[in-house]
């Protein structure tokens, strides 16, 4: 279940009102189930998967890459597989945690672990909106946005592009003045 938290501190939980605080931004958020048989949940559970698990992975969810071709022109699309043990994780994922924008629309499909995008709203303020399994976000291109991982630091997501290079940051000098705490994130 999304969560999205405003600058203000306060927080949503329910999809429909995420969707209506960042229409505004043209973020789009949508649910889309995994299928629940067991070894693709062992897939899943796993914290990391070679090549030919990524490869099965990314078969098993074929019928949305099939529809966003068909939709939205989409060429590729790959699976990311972060977790705790990858070796220098943290300056990996430094060059996403300053506020950038992309050429591309920046597009994925959580299917395992948490990740935070934080978006520069039109009047200046800021929100952060964490992501779980089975929620897709297309992120539209020129967007203001950062991206970080929760403290669990473990995301399996499937990225879609119509080119790769659409997907390099430009960075913008614009400071975050909210940063997501779990402690903060009160259900409700």
């Amino acid at each position: 279940m999304a969560i999205l938290q405003l600058e203000d501190g306060t927080t949503y939980t329910q999809l429909e009102e995420i969707s209506r605080r960042l229409e505004p931004l043209n973020v789009r958020l949508n649910y889309w189930p995994v299928r629940q048989h067991p070894e693709f949940q062992a897939l899943l559970n796993k914290p990391a998967l070679d090549d030919a698990e990524k490869k099965q992975v990314l078969q098993e969810l074929e019928h949305y890459f099939e529809q966003l071709k068909q939709t939205d022109g989409y060429q590729s699309r790959d699976l990311i597989v972060l977790h705790p043990d990858i070796p220098n994780l943290d300056s990996l994922m430094a060059k996403f945690e300053s506020c950038h924008t992309h050429a591309d629309d920046e597009v994925r499909y959580i299917i395992d672990g948490e990740g935070v995008f934080g978006f520069v709203c039109p009047d200046g303020s800021q929100m952060e909106l964490t992501i779980q399994p089975e929620e897709y976000i297309n992120v539209p291109a020129e967007s203001e946005h950062w991206f970080h991982l929760t403290d669990k630091k473990r995301i399996k997501a499937v990225r879609y592009f119509i080119t790769t290079e659409g997907w390099v940051p430009e960075y913008t000098e614009t400071k975050i003045r909210i940063k997501y705490q779990t402690n903060s994130l009160v259900m409700g």
